[in-house]
């Protein structure tokens, strides 16, 4: 199968449909024989747009293509988290996994912490699987490729986007790039960290997460770690934030939600950082789009959704 085949997925996944399962198998492998040869800290250049979760909201982020450019005249590296919760997280990680087929020098994606077996197996994703393809192959697919994705970015040298935060074990960069990624994010250590990790207006250095992996890190540990490794800025995802993105530690870091109205009930903005070529940052903003508010062409069911919290 060609990569003129898996660009006809695209019109398929916009008019509400959904590819086979032989189709979902050939191109996992496809993105993975990309990934294997990409970097746990894969460098991008700018000028290029940054963007956080998405969780499943498929029509949303046609929008997101829509306010910040379409692939491959514009750059993307999405940090994360693009299943689970939103109704149409299969047709999000297939739009998403076609483009980096199609365009692997354009787009880049990384891991966040629901690209995991166990998390997907609890907020929807495993469930949305057996659900469209009538069996759990899909989803195996899937997690199995989700090991591949890099951990972290890193743009022009001087801007590092990661999905959740820092490790009390990272101190450079290139400890991140000796982390081995290939495996199911285990349940504490640097890899676990840098999925769970918040940032946190506090005194300390470093405090348990209350979300049970992870931990919280101030301006202190911040400052340090952008100093140590040349750092403008971090830009990371993780955190609901109602207007879209913000700014902490004097624009040490920065968080940017890209799903509008978050389980369909939250009411937030979303946003994208454009990175210019000389390391400028701009915002777009949008709001949730009138298919997503109706589940799209095929109305998909909105109920039984899960708790936002992670």
């Amino acid at each position: 199968m060609s990569t003129n085949d898996i660009s006809t997925y695209i019109p398929i996944l916009k008019r509400g449909d959904c590819i086979t399962e032989s189709q979902l198998r050939h191109l996992c492998l496809t993105v993975k024989s990309l990934l294997i040869e990409e970097c746990s800290v894969q460098a991008v250049s700018s000028p290029c747009n940054v963007c956080g979760d998405l969780h499943g909201q498929f029509y949303d982020l046609l929008t997101l293509f829509e306010t910040g450019g379409e692939v491959p005249g514009t750059s993307y590296v999405f940090m994360g988290d693009y299943v689970d919760r939103g109704h149409n997280s299969v047709e999000t990680l297939i739009f998403l996994l076609v483009l980096k087929a199609l365009h692997p020098d354009r787009v880049t994606l990384l891991r966040g912490n629901h690209e995991s077996r166990q998390i997907t197996q609890v907020y929807g994703f495993y469930d949305e699987c057996l659900r469209k393809f009538g069996n759990g192959n899909a989803w195996g697919y899937c997690v199995d490729l989700f090991d591949y994705f890099s951990i972290a970015a890193l743009i022009d040298g001087s801007v590092l986007c990661v999905h959740g935060g820092l490790s009390p074990e990272i101190r450079t960069i290139d400890q991140m790039r000796s982390i081995d990624r290939q495996l199911e994010i285990p349940h504490e250590g640097a890899f676990c960290d840098l999925m769970w990790s918040d940032p946190e207006e506090i005194s300390e250095a470093w405090q348990i997460s209350p979300r049970g992996a992870g931990y919280l890190f101030g301006d202190k540990v911040t400052t340090e770690f952008n100093a140590v490794n040349n750092l403008s800025l971090i830009a990371r995802a993780h955190q609901l934030v109602m207007e879209g993105r913000k700014y902490l530690f004097n624009e040490k870091l920065v968080t940017v939600w890209s799903a509008p109205n978050y389980c369909y009930r939250c009411g937030n903005v979303a946003s994208i950082m454009m990175v210019t070529e000389n390391l400028k940052r701009d915002f777009r903003f949008f709001s949730e789009t009138e298919k997503s508010v109706h589940g799209g062409p095929k109305g998909e069911e909105r109920n039984a959704l899960q708790p936002y919290f992670l």
